[in-house]
C-alpha cells in the first residue's frame, strides 16, 4: 500500500489538470507561452502519474484495468475481473 500522502497528492493533480484544462488548451492553440509558465505547475498533465485504483501502488500498472499487477493477480485469480482467466495449454 502506497502512503496515504501520495495518493491524496495524485487526486488532487487529477483535479487541478482537469481544473486548466481548458484553459490550458486555449493558450496552447493561441501560441501564448508566457501565460502557460504563469498556471501552477501540477495543472501539467505529464505531471500525474497512473497509479493503481486499491493499493495506490506506482509501479507495474495496467492500463486497462486500472490497477496494479499485484492487485490484477488477485482479483483475476478469484475471478472478480470478468473476461479474465488463469491460462493453460
Amino acid at each position: 500500500m502506497a502512503k496515504k500522502s501520495w495518493i491524496a497528492r495524485e487526486r488532487k493533480r487529477k483535479r487541478m489538470v482537469a481544473k486548466y484544462a481548458e484553459r490550458r488548451a486555449a493558450m496552447k492553440a493561441a501560441g501564448d507561452w508566457e501565460g502557460l509558465q504563469k498556471l501552477p505547475r501540477d495543472a501539467s498533465p505529464v505531471r500525474m502519474r497512473n497509479r493503481c485504483e486499491l493499493t495506490g501502488r506506482s509501479r507495474g500498472y495496467l492500463r486497462t484495468f486500472g490497477l496494479c499487477r499485484i492487485a490484477f493477480r488477485d482479483l483475476a485469480r478469484a475471478g472478480h475481473i470478468p473476461g479474465v482467466r488463469k491460462s493453460s495449454w
